[in-house]
């Protein structure tokens, strides 16, 4: 498996946008929440900031997209999906020790229902740091 990454194109967005509407509409169970709202914000944020995302090939062909941010001292990984046909062959897992080579603390938000993305999260060394809803929380390492 030959995993290559490059920029993200304008055309990426609607499929990155495919896959969080996916994970929001599975795992975010809050009532507080409006969910048109935040599908909005979500789609809004990907467009206006495809050129932050970067788009992971194996073998020649998309197997994933991630983002991966400066945020003061430390690095945000905000979105990482793995096409459906790449999950469980080691690419989210490529994905993170990547970010990790960076030298800096690396967090994110995940979906605590999200079982087989915080077992990944947890094998490669991050912690939950903090609650920030009924349905989302804090990693870091």
């Amino acid at each position: 498996m030959q995993l290559s990454y490059e920029p993200a194109r304008p055309e990426d967005a609607p499929v990155i946008f495919g896959f969080a509407k996916e994970l929001i509409e599975r795992y975010e169970t809050d009532p507080a929440l409006d969910l048109a709202m935040a599908l909005g914000w979500t789609k809004r944020k990907i467009e206006k900031r495809i050129d932050e995302y970067t788009r992971v090939l194996c073998d020649g062909k998309t197997a994933a997209y991630y983002r991966f941010v400066p945020d003061g001292e430390r690095m945000e990984l905000d979105d990482l999906y793995v096409l459906p046909e790449y999950r469980s062959r080691g690419v989210g897992t490529a994905v993170l020790r990547r970010c990790l080579a960076q030298g800096k603390p690396v967090y994110f938000y995940v979906f605590t229902g999200n079982t087989r993305a915080v077992a990944l999260y947890e094998r490669e060394g991050f912690r939950k740091v903090e609650d920030v809803s009924p349905t989302r929380c804090i990693m870091a390492r």
